[in-house]
């Protein structure tokens, strides 16, 4: 038996999204010093959204949160579009990477991974109070 709620599976997107940007920003420090390397970057705020939608309306429409016809595995599926990161000053061996936006968004993404990690812990609290109390 599963117990989850809608805020469990929302904060579970939103955890494996944060964990995508730490691997995309992890890649592009190290390509820091690489020819023509293009910085890589993923618009989080409409990729949490389509994915919050998503799950949300597979718990609405589908028995035990999924759709008809499709599994748990085939939601999680939805890898988010990694693009080029557009604007950015480059050097004249074609790289942009940036280390003062990579450090700023390594601090981001360390601050939304907490959040995500403590709202995750207090709805597991809560269900663990329900079970408890019964």
């Amino acid at each position: 038996m599963e117990i989850t709620t809608p805020l469990i599976d929302v904060l579970g997107k939103f955890l494996d999204l944060t964990s995508t940007q730490f691997k995309l920003t992890s890649s592009n420090v190290a390509n820091l010093d690489t020819p023509n390397y293009r910085t890589a970057g993923i618009d989080f705020a409409s990729e949490f959204s389509a994915a919050a939608s998503q799950v949300l309306a597979a718990r609405r429409d589908g028995s035990n949160g999924e759709p008809a016809g499709t599994t748990a595995s085939a939601l999680s599926d939805g890898a988010p579009v990694v693009q080029r990161v557009d604007g950015l000053l480059e050097r004249p061996d074609g790289n942009n990477v940036s280390m003062d936006r990579e450090g700023l968004n390594l601090a981001k993404e360390q601050l939304d991974y907490k959040t995500g990690i403590g709202l995750l812990q207090e709805q597991l609290s809560v269900i663990r109070s329900a079970i408890q109390a019964q």
